[in-house]
């Protein structure tokens, strides 16, 4: 490992670098979601660092949620468990009751050219080509959202030949195509329910929705998901931490 500074760059702790290096073998499938790491003294050893460098690396990236340390087992790449995107990627709560994992109903799978929304939040060429998946998602038996996900053709391929779509696609993503989320960002605004809204959830034309304009990015920091959603708000409510 070449631990340089880049002069053009400017100086970067070496923790950092070791993170980046660790994080460039996650994405090139060297270690799937679920296995365990090597131990930090043998990855010391093959960075050429020591092994409190590799130890804050890890740290890191545990506080990102993209690795877990198990207690007397070792650390291990994080799996997308639904208690793990429900509490780190779902940001809906109900105003009462208990907080469950959406269940979702898949409406349609289609290939289409993107809109002007998708090719700037993908970050897509000309002639780019998008999977479009339209579903519903339900809080227990609530209907709380109708949503629609646009996927680049490029990474995920054979998406059209699946028989069926998963309620938790991001570990769909990590299983089938490598491709593992670590960061959201989103947009809010209040919006007035359309005829597809009406047609879609029974919701009133002109009824107030929360609509959440989500874009998801891999561990590379490439946008590999664009999500629109939009929220009926009656029995729900977004929540956020912020420190």
């Amino acid at each position: 490992m070449d631990v340089t500074a880049d002069t053009k760059l400017g100086f970067r702790p070496l923790y950092l670098q070791v993170r980046e290096e660790i994080t460039r073998h996650l994405a090139s499938g060297r270690w799937q979601p679920g296995t365990m790491l090597p131990s930090e003294q043998e990855l010391a050893r093959e960075l050429g660092v020591s092994q409190g460098t590799v130890r804050k690396a890890l740290d890191a990236m545990t506080a990102e949620r993209i690795l877990v340390r198990r207690q007397g087992r070792g650390t291990f790449v994080a799996e997308y468990e639904e208690s793990r995107i429900l509490f780190q990627f779902f940001r809906l709560y109900p105003d009462a009751g208990e907080r469950l994992f959406p269940v979702s109903k898949v409406l349609d799978l289609s290939s289409a050219t993107p809109n002007d929304r998708e090719r700037e939040a993908l970050d897509l060429a000309a002639q780019a080509t998008v999977w479009r998946i339209s579903r519903l998602r339900y809080h227990g038996s609530e209907l709380i959202m109708r949503e629609t996900l646009s996927l680049p053709q490029t990474q995920f391929k054979d998406l059209g030949e699946l028989n069926e779509i998963p309620n938790n696609v991001y570990r769909l993503y990590s299983q089938r195509w490598g491709i593992t989320i670590t960061r959201i960002s989103e947009k809010l605004k209040a919006v007035a329910a359309d005829e597809a809204d009406h047609a879609e959830m029974g919701c009133a034309i002109g009824a107030p929705l929360l609509e959440i304009r989500r874009v998801a990015f891999d561990l590379n920091k490439r946008p590999v998901e664009y999500r629109e959603s939009r929220c009926q708000t009656d029995s729900m409510h977004y929540a956020s931490d912020l420190s």
